[in-house]
């Protein structure tokens, strides 16, 4: 493919998604990341699309969220088995009579069947953990209210980031699309970055929910560091984890 044809290729790529990743142009078009780097740049200083870190975005500034590129009902069927047994872990440090918050990751959502009988406040922007909470007889359900991210179930934007910012819960748990080795938490999803680093500004205390995949896992944007958590909840000790000098987490296997 000629760089011309390349470049159109990509702008049409992120117009239709509203943003892509570097790592992710390099896979489909078959080029090395430096290669899209420099695409990048180009179509940037031409106006073409907005860089990022990371990627790019489209310049139109839809107010539709971008998708992801799988949705919530396929995630959530891969490594079910790890997420339950993540799930039960987790569940396990929550009293009754808490107030917590559910982020919108499948591993979190795997915690609502075991909640259903707990008596617990519960916020979230996870339309999925609403439907699997809504007719438990003893939870009160806040819903963060936003924009709705139709293939992911989730509320994003200014409103959800408002709404979030006005509560205050016991207990955060939060799920992430890769960990690098240094500590540094990431998500690939720009618009679900914000509602994370907001849960951990409104939590007592935060727990990550992330099986042995998300190490180093996928994602290039930083949502925060380990240290920022109280605990990682994961069904492998991560022994690739080397975190700064003076930061320490506790870490609950599954």
């Amino acid at each position: 493919m000629l760089s011309e044809e390349r470049h159109e290729a990509i702008a049409a790529f992120v117009r239709r998604h509203g943003s892509a990743s570097v790592g992710t142009l390099s896979v489909d078009f078959a080029v090395s990341e430096a290669t899209i780097r420099r695409d990048l740049e180009m179509l940037s200083d031409s106006g073409v699309v907005r860089r990022v870190r990371g990627g790019a975005c489209d310049v139109r500034g839809s107010v539709r969220p971008e998708a992801d590129a799988r949705g919530f009902a396929e995630v959530a069927t891969s490594g079910s088995a790890a997420k339950r047994r993540i799930a039960e872990r987790a569940a396990g440090c929550i009293a009754d009579g808490d107030v917590i918050a559910l982020d919108i990751g499948t591993t979190v959502a795997a915690m609502c069947p075991l909640l259903v009988n707990r008596s617990l406040t519960v916020v979230t922007a996870s339309l999925a953990v609403v439907k699997a909470l809504a007719d438990a007889p003893s939870i009160d359900i806040v819903v963060l209210g936003g924009l709705l991210r139709p293939n992911y179930q989730s509320l994003v934007g200014t409103l959800t980031e408002s709404a979030l910012r006005q509560v205050r819960v016991d207990a955060a748990f939060v799920g992430t699309s890769g960990i690098r080795p240094d500590g540094t938490v990431l998500d690939s999803t720009p618009s679900e970055v914000p509602v994370k680093r907001g849960l951990l500004d409104v939590s007592t205390s935060a727990f990550l929910l992330a099986d042995h995949e998300k190490f180093p896992g996928s994602g290039f944007l930083e949502v925060s560091t380990l240290g920022r958590f109280t605990a990682l909840v994961t069904d492998r000790s991560p022994d690739s984890l080397t975190l700064p000098d003076g930061e320490d987490l506790e870490v609950l296997l599954a």
